[in-house]
This record gives C-alpha cells, structure tokens and sequence, in this order.
C-alpha cells in the first residue's frame, strides 16, 4: 500500500511537475485536527496510488512552502492540478468529501 510522500521546501517544485493531480496536506505533529485527518490521508495514497500524488508538509519544518500559499490554519488540504491550486479544504473532514474533491481532478 503507498504511504503519503513527505514533501519538503527542498522537494516540493519537483513534486509539482508530476503530470497527475496532487494532494498536500499542510499538518503539525502538534494538532489535534491534524492527527484525525491524517491515517485518512494515508488511506487516499493508498487508493489512489498511480492517479494521483498525495503528500504531506509539516509546517514546522517546511516553513517556506507554508508560506508560499499563505497557510495560517492547520490542517489545511490543497489540490493543485498542473501546478495551480485548483481546491482547497481547511480543517478535517470525512475522507468521502476529500475522494469527491480528487476524483474531480481526474
């Protein structure tokens, strides 16, 4: 089963040239929301493995690729489609809205 790439500020332009849609999830080991949203994350790597990139960015780490696209809220999900942002999901939800958002990508 795939596993969520850890994307970094030094990886995160080359992961963006990948021809499939793309998944970041902006997180903390820190919060809460963040740890309800994560195994789903996982979950959706799994399931949409050779579709789609799914990808994690811890914003203590990385901070420059957070404030790149002006994160402020955590966990915040963006999905980028040809490098540009086409949807975004601040805070956890249920993994059927974020499938719904990445199969409209495919």
């Amino acid at each position: 089963m795939a596993k969520a790439i850890e994307i970094t500020d030094a990886n995160f332009e080359e992961i963006m040239n990948s021809e499939h849609p793309i998944l970041v999830d902006f997180w903390a080991e820190w919060c809460g929301p963040c740890k309800m949203i994560g195994p789903i994350v996982e979950e959706l790597a799994g399931d949409y493995e050779g579709k789609a990139v799914i990808g994690k960015v811890d914003v203590d780490s990385n901070p420059g690729v957070a404030s790149q696209f002006g994160i402020r809220s955590i966990p915040t999900l963006l999905f980028f489609k040809g490098g540009e942002i086409v949807d975004k999901q601040v805070g956890a939800v249920p993994k059927a809205v974020l499938a719904k958002k990445l199969d409209a990508q495919l």
